[in-house]
């Protein structure tokens, strides 16, 4: 694998460039799958399973060949996958909407894979809380979760982004931006998180763990291809869930697993153990649909829908936050009900609790 980060930017031009790219996909059988992942914690299993040959595994036992691709690039692995020249790929609940779905691809999160608990944070210098944030430049990656995580962090003391200048900072200039006079508050992801967090000067004063369940991170398939081929969502399921078990097992092949996969996040095991524990893994299929059925998904979804709405995200010509339609477990939708491109199921993970995979 290839050394990166996850770069979990959502840069305006690459969304709506994505959805001029977007291709239908025809809804037909085949027997050989292209999957794109990048760099994050809760991602990691991925490159770990291809590596291992547990991909193959379960690729054999359904009789279809699975390609894991490895992107340096988060947004152009989206891109990508909007184009049509992969059939699944790791996104978060935010992207899903503002680039595949918001470029005219029915998509279908497959695998609630984890979700941000307190990967994601604020820093402020010289500040204790965070209403100290008040008339300060706010240096973080623009339209990214980093953005939505401030709006709900402003929110949460009765702010909004009018009390404070955000300043777009591209996320491999963070620790450095941050130990410049300049730079007094801003907003970051893991590994950026850990590093900056042990800056003597660095006060965290807000993170994803005071929005629970908000940043979600999925593996998501194109609808038709899924629909059509549901042997592909099984083994993506299987691998998952044979992966994330040994990672999360207290034995030295599970330490094995989590060392390797933080040599290849750019850190070692504590180092990615660390970032583990900032980080609601679902390793138990059943947890995961609990967290994908529970009424509290919508109430997120809408968060996330209104948010994107605001920032000019969800299509160009989008006249409220009901433009796209998102379809949750037992058949609720959010938004436009004619035009469901986002879709969330637990059919998948729930064959994996139940041993049918």
């Amino acid at each position: 694998m290839t050394l990166s980060f996850k770069n979990k930017t959502l840069p305006l031009l690459a969304i709506i460039g994505a959805s001029f790219l977007a291709a239908p996909v025809a809804a037909q059988e085949k027997t050989e799958f292209n999957v794109a992942w990048s760099i994050y914690v809760g991602w990691m299993p991925w490159g770990y399973a291809e590596d291992t040959g547990i991909v193959d595994r379960w690729a054999d036992q359904y009789g279809i060949t699975i390609n894991v691709t490895q992107f340096n690039d988060y947004v152009e692995s989206i891109n990508q996958y909007t184009a049509g020249a992969y059939d699944a790929v790791t996104v978060t609940n935010m992207d899903a909407l503002s680039i595949p779905a918001a470029g005219g691809v029915d998509t279908t999160a497959v695998i609630v894979g984890d979700f941000s608990a307190g990967n994601d944070a604020v820093f402020l210098k010289g500040g204790e809380s965070i209403a100290d944030i008040v008339g300060r430049p706010v240096n973080l990656v623009e339209f990214s979760v980093s953005h939505y995580l401030l709006a709900r962090a402003l929110d949460s003391v009765g702010l909004s982004e009018r009390d404070v200048n955000v300043i777009n900072t591209a996320d491999p200039d963070m620790v450095g931006a941050f130990q410049t006079a300049d730079v007094t508050a801003m907003v970051t992801w893991n590994p950026m998180v850990a590093e900056i967090a042990m800056l003597p000067d660095a006060v965290q004063v807000f993170d994803s763990s005071m929005i629970p369940g908000e940043i979600i991170d999925l593996m998501v398939a194109n609808t038709e291809v899924l629909d059509a081929n549901p042997d592909f969502g099984r083994a993506l399921a299987g691998i998952w869930y044979e992966t994330v078990t040994l990672m999360t097992s207290d034995t030295p092949e599970g330490a094995e697993a989590r060392a390797a996969m933080g040599a290849a996040s750019g850190t070692d095991q504590a180092g990615f153990e660390a970032q583990m524990a900032a980080t609601e893994l679902f390793a138990d299929p059943a947890a995961a649909v609990a967290f994908t059925a529970s009424a509290d998904l919508a109430d997120t979804m809408n968060l996330v829908r209104a948010f994107l709405f605001d920032k000019g995200l969800l299509t160009p010509t989008a006249t409220s936050d009901n433009a796209i339609g998102i379809e949750l477990p037992g058949g609720t939708v959010l938004g436009d009900a004619d035009n469901i491109k986002l879709r969330f199921t637990t059919d998948y993970m729930q064959m994996a609790a139940d041993g049918a995979l």
